[in-house]
């Protein structure tokens, strides 16, 4: 199975149908490391029943998420969803107005 496009339009797709996504692509990322469902269960500690069904696109909590991304080395994946907080240029100015700007001769 070949994947044509990693940019999928997920705002068109119901909620139901991106756990089916994510699910078959966990699926084809055991598949494509040659795993049965039972090694990978026991790579991270699930039952072989956890993954049949979260592949059959039932919905899986977030710990079972990570436990699965961890076993199939897929953990960077998760850098898309750190998003860094924002700082405001004026916020930038402020702060840098604060610095020393010269020193101060010594007595």
């Amino acid at each position: 199975m070949y994947q044509t496009s990693y940019n999928k339009n997920w705002y068109a797709m119901t909620d139901a149908v991106v756990v089916k996504t994510l699910c078959a692509s966990l699926k084809q990322m055991r598949l494509n490391q040659n795993l049965s469902q039972e090694e990978l269960a026991e790579r991270c500690g699930l039952s072989r029943i956890t993954i049949s069904r979260m592949e059959t696109g039932q919905a899986i909590n977030l710990l079972t998420m990570v436990q699965l991304m961890r076993a199939l080395g897929k953990l960077d994946l998760f850098n898309y969803l750190n998003e860094e907080p924002e700082i405001s240029p004026m916020k930038v100015m402020e702060e840098r107005a604060k610095y020393r700007k010269k020193a101060s001769p010594s007595k």
